[in-house]
């Protein structure tokens, strides 16, 4: 059984990790690819609800083996927590696997991350300030410490000593604050950290193309999304990794012919948080409605998510980007009391009509939306459990978005619980 991506097609907080809980089903292993705690997935089983921030969702599935992949930079401590946390709520984590490749997120990436973000000022991207990026830009220089370095003290000490002198002048020098101790990192690392991730690290790639080789089922699944991407989203307000197709294969450590699905999330709207462009982006009753409805704040930050109408313009380059094979819509529900929707077919801006989204930054900037109206349902849709019990409305609405977007949508979810999704299309 090939594999399987799942990612976001928007800024985030789609519902990818309830989608992933889903197809996690059909799988043998669960991957994630990329990013760090700074991303949040929320899943309600029955009356509990389960937010992950670095363990794939399919942890809470027994038979599944959770595997955090080398595109990840860890953060030992809010991990362990994090497995504590599910423990003591009956969740077994000892199936996980860390690849030793992945790469750890240090004290000195967490307070760089504060600092070069408060010292922007008004200019500032956005960032969590929880270390992913400089962990990652460390990586890029390589000078960055992976997980399989806890396993050998001397050689932590050695790569630690020598970043250590690098960061402890940018600390000093730039902004003025004490310098952090080897000793006492090392002493955290190795004496805490390490005898309980050890049992956990191991060779994340052999274990999944041995799975594949068996036939088993994988699945990618990736943290923020499309337009946060490195390289393909609104730069510089953009994670520091690649949540797009191509990065689950670089960060699971598998080529693309293992591939044989891409299924992508979004919202029946659109939310982004920190900084960036938002063509679509509301105010007033309408945003208020939308972050109420929808419950629009993040899942591990609590910050407000900035709420917009459906953008088929991101919508139709995600899915050249991703090779999309098929949408996830969530949140249909949250649309359940607007008399009339909105939904972006084009932009303009400088007297030119824009179809797909403008290559140069400056342009997306000053572009407005062109709107289609669509008719609102006026009844809620957050019991119902097949495409024909949808009001007519909300099956024209999506079939409107699927049609702008040039991607079937075969999930379509009406509610944050575990069976609050119907199949709307197949495969």
């Amino acid at each position: 059984m090939p594999a399987t991506i799942l990612l976001g097609t928007q800024w985030g907080d789609e519902g990818k990790g309830k989608l992933t809980d889903l197809l996690a089903k059909e799988m043998q292993v669960v991957v994630r690819y990329q990013g760090g705690h700074n991303a949040g997935h929320r899943i309600v089983v029955g009356d509990e609800a389960f937010a992950l921030q670095l363990l794939p969702s399919g942890v809470l599935y027994p038979y599944i083996t959770p595997v955090i992949g080398n595109g990840v930079v860890v953060e030992p401590k809010v991990l362990l927590n994090e497995i504590d946390a599910l423990e003591a709520r009956g969740i077994d984590c000892s199936r996980l696997v860390i690849s030793g490749s992945a790469h750890l997120v240090m004290p000195y990436h967490q307070e760089i991350d504060a600092l070069t973000e408060r010292y922007l000022g008004k200019n500032r991207l956005g960032t969590t300030k929880r270390g992913i990026g400089p962990a990652y830009a460390d990586k890029a220089a390589r000078i960055g410490l992976r997980v399989q370095d806890l396993l050998d003290p001397k050689i932590f000490r050695q790569k630690l000593d020598v970043v250590l002198k690098e960061k402890n002048l940018i600390l000093a020098k730039i902004y003025n604050r004490l310098a952090l101790s080897s000793d006492d990192i090392a002493k955290r690392y190795l004496e805490e950290y390490a005898p309980r991730l050890a049992p956990h690290i191991g060779d994340a790639v052999g274990l999944v193309h041995d799975t594949l080789a068996a036939g088993g089922g994988v699945l990618l699944e990736g943290a923020q999304a499309t337009f946060l991407d490195v390289d393909h989203g609104t730069y510089p307000f953009v994670t520091s990794s690649n949540p797009v197709a191509g990065g689950a294969c670089t960060g699971a450590g598998i080529g693309p012919r293992y591939i044989s699905r891409v299924v992508g999330i979004a919202k029946a709207y659109v939310t982004r948080v920190g900084a960036g462009p938002f063509p679509t982006e509301v105010s007033g009753e309408v945003a208020d409605t939308l972050v109420e409805r929808g419950k629009e704040f993040g899942t591990n930050t609590g910050r407000r998510r900035r709420p917009g109408w459906f953008d088929a313009v991101m919508m139709r380059h995600a899915v050249r980007l991703n090779s999309l094979d098929e949408l996830a819509i969530t949140k249909l529900d949250v649309l359940d009391s607007f008399e009339t929707l909105k939904v972006c077919i084009a932009y303009e801006a400088g007297g030119a009509r824009y179809a797909h989204l403008p290559w140069h930054q400056s342009v997306l900037h000053e572009v407005r939306p062109v709107y289609e109206e669509l008719p609102g349902w006026g009844t809620s849709t957050s019991g119902v459990g097949t495409k024909d019990a949808l009001p007519r409305a909300a099956r024209d609405y999506l079939e409107f978005l699927s049609a702008q977007s040039g991607a079937p949508i075969t999930f379509v979810g009406v509610g944050p619980g575990r069976d609050q999704i119907i199949r709307f299309a197949q495969r």
